[in-house]
């Protein structure tokens, strides 16, 4: 059986994927096989293992930090939302419908059963499982049939490292509140307190942390600074699409729409250099950038009603008319077609127009096509012909089938993993002064080379080059990253005393 520590916080955004990413990286690099496990995400971004489960990005991200294949048992339970009260249901890899908040409240002690099942096939291969709550553990209200925070620590009798955000302010007031409103036995399972993302002297900080050790009987295993790692993070989702980058030599800007999903597509434009990556929401945000990209999205129609109504779509339609690049992803793809068919009520049903970039249209079917794929570029025409033939890899997780003429086609690919032939997939537009392309690929820019192309193509329309265009292996910064992070872990925490917790458990 596997040792378990589980990494919960006072609140959303405390740190708690990030800190779990980096005990992940720490206990593989000690020569222990060790697993992440949350039961239950809440997020808009996902990703399609091997064998075509649907899971959470934070939960794959700590898979590759512990250098293992990201598996769905390490996120049984997935919700997707789709409103501000509703919520797709993953359980297993696979939606197993649409609840609202209430239902879901009702119903998700059910999905016991299934989490235990999940958490007990780690427990069998893995010596260690790293365990991550969600939000806070004190939420009152929540706590009679909480299986995610305390709840979890308790089935899996996990041992909890409890972490406070000290950038937010008040941080000893969140951690001593939060201890103090749990029940006995559950303060008796928190072994560890960790202050995060602290700036400046931690000697100042000491009389602090020997207070809150006194009040609350728990010792405080480390003070964690303010990491400046390029790591995939769920809770700070928000700070990295809202913050403002300045335009530099080739600016890309992504549309934000409210349902936006797997902005982590385009990470990679950020690793080379002179290329702004910006998100945005509005036409005065988008200024006039060399390529406008439709991400993918968990409402489709929702979200092109969206662009409709506050004028995004007229302005990327008289872009895409002088010329500017418009890349469509997955549900973006799907926005840049004729038609939008929802026969099912998958969305909102009926017949919705698209933009009319792309001679595709789409249909709306119940079930999800999930699947990793390889392949490469087609024949591709107009500004990016250079990525004709370009090896990619990715995955596809979208309910729509997509029509469009063969002549059209942007790629051509096959299943990983599967039997399946062959296909051809996306689409393009070059006709006058129009470069319109869209794919059902999320990591369609991941390979290596075709970010790079696509740049030095952007340049080149503007009459530019870019001598020695400085970038990075995706990859291999990557893996940089996570031992950077599992520096710091190591530097700022008492590993000694994890070890001892981990040993001891509860």
């Amino acid at each position: 059986m596997a040792k378990s520590i589980m990494v919960q916080g006072t609140c959303s955004n405390a740190g708690k994927s990030l800190l779990t990413a980096g005990l992940c990286r720490v206990f593989n690099q000690d020569g222990y096989k060790v697993a992440p496990f949350k039961s239950q995400n809440m997020a808009l971004n996902s990703f399609i293992t091997v064998n075509g489960a649907e899971m959470g990005r934070a939960q794959v991200v700590q898979a590759e930090a512990a250098n293992i294949e990201p598996s769905a048992l390490m996120n049984p339970i997935l919700l997707k939302p789709t409103s501000d009260c509703g919520s797709q249901v993953i359980v297993n890899g696979e939606a197993i419908g649409t609840m609202t908040a209430v239902e879901y409240f009702k119903f998700k002690t059910n999905l016991i059963p299934d989490i235990m099942k999940a958490y007990n096939q780690l427990d069998e291969n893995f010596d260690i499982i790293c365990l991550e709550g969600a939000g806070s553990p004190a939420e009152i209200n929540l706590k009679q049939q909480d299986i995610v925070n305390m709840g979890m620590a308790k089935m899996a009798k996990a041992p909890v490292l409890l972490v406070g955000d000290i950038d937010r302010g008040g941080v000893f007031a969140s951690l001593y509140g939060t201890v103090m409103l749990m029940e006995p036995e559950e303060r008796a399972m928190i072994k560890g307190l960790i202050i995060n993302k602290f700036r400046g002297d931690v000697e100042i900080l000491r009389p602090g942390l020997e207070m809150i050790e006194e009040k609350t009987g728990i010792p405080v295993v480390g003070v964690l600074p303010m990491l400046h790692v390029d790591i995939e993070d769920e809770d700070s989702l928000y700070e990295r699409l809202t913050s403002h980058t300045e335009v530099k030599l080739v600016d890309i800007a992504v549309i934000r729409t409210p349902r936006m999903s797997n902005y982590t597509d385009f990470n990679v434009f950020e690793l080379v250099e002179g290329v702004s990556l910006r998100y945005v929401a509005s036409l005065k945000e988008l200024g006039n950038p060399d390529m406008i990209i439709l991400p993918g999205t968990k409402n489709t129609i929702g979200d092109l009603k969206w662009m409709r109504q506050n004028g995004l779509e007229a302005e990327i339609l008289k872009k895409a008319s002088q010329g500017t690049v418009v890349w469509g992803v997955c549900g973006g793809y799907q926005m840049l077609g004729t038609n939008i068919s929802d026969p099912y009520g998958v969305e909102e049903g009926g017949d919705t127009p698209g933009l009319g970039l792309l001679p595709v249209e789409t249909s709306f079917i119940e079930k999800k096509r999930t699947i990793q794929m390889e392949g490469q570029f087609g024949e591709v025409e107009g500004i990016f012909s250079a990525l004709s033939g370009t090896k990619l890899v990715g995955y596809e997780i979208h309910s729509g089938v997509t029509e469009f003429p063969a002549e059209h086609a942007l790629t051509c690919i096959k299943p990983i993993h599967e039997e399946g032939e062959t296909m051809l997939e996306g689409s393009q537009n070059v006709k006058g002064s129009y470069n319109v392309y869209g794919s059902y690929v999320h990591g369609v820019f991941d390979a290596e080379g075709v970010a790079v192309k696509i740049v030095e193509a952007l340049l080149a329309k503007k009459g530019m080059k870019l001598e020695d265009i400085k970038t990075i292996n995706f990859a291999e910064y990557k893996k940089q990253q996570y031992d950077i992070l599992a520096d710091s872990v190591r530097k700022n925490l008492d590993m000694k005393k994890i070890y001892e917790i981990l040993e001891a458990g509860v």
